[in-house]
């Protein structure tokens, strides 16, 4: 019903645009994470661990400049977006979803928790996978299993390939239903 409601203008344009722009930024998520694998793998200096004296404003924590850190912190709040997202459309949780002027206190709370948890793991997260090095105001650089070769290894090959794999189910699931539906075999 919300898809025949929308304009012209909507459907033609502003789903496809949507559509390509998460696209893009879950593929340059994974390409990010790759790079970083073959950093693991190569050299020592890419374990997530805290930066000593970093001198902020005078050294650049990407490589690409002004550019790549926009990207960094658009790839974080798309990582945020999509947590918080996947968390809500989880099985498990899809009754803690917040309810129009009908939320008990203790589904507010519930949510509160929730959020805080999952704000509280971005950092980490991030650093973790090699979307950024920088510690906010935290030192999450310290944990001492961020040290550990093998988990920042499987965790990052986890995120590649489970990304990939979510990515080519869902794109491969539209055109084959696409593809189906315009060749009539829907009936």
């Amino acid at each position: 019903e919300l898809r025949h409601r929308a304009s012209p203008w909507q459907r033609n344009l502003g789903y496809p645009l949507a559509m390509l722009g998460l696209l893009a930024l879950t593929g340059i998520s994974v390409l990010i994470v790759c790079f970083h694998v073959l950093e693991l793998l190569l050299d020592d200096a890419a374990m997530p661990r805290g930066i000593q004296d970093a001198s902020l404003g005078q050294v650049s924590f990407s490589v690409f400049g002004s550019f790549g850190a926009a990207l960094q912190v658009v790839l974080i709040f798309y990582l945020m977006v999509s947590s918080v997202v996947g968390f809500y459309s989880s099985p498990l949780f899809t009754r803690l979803l917040p309810e129009r002027q009908d939320t008990p206190l203790t589904k507010i709370i519930g949510n509160c928790v929730s959020l805080l948890v999952l704000s509280s793991a971005l950092p980490v997260f991030s650093r973790t996978l090699g979307i950024t090095r920088f510690d906010l105001l935290g030192d999450f650089g310290r944990f001492n299993w961020l040290g550990n070769f093998y988990i920042i290894f499987l965790y990052n090959m986890g995120f590649a390939g489970l990304t990939t794999l979510c990515l080519v189910k869902r794109v491969t699931w539209a055109v084959q239903a696409e593809l189906i539906r315009a060749f009539g075999e829907d009936r």
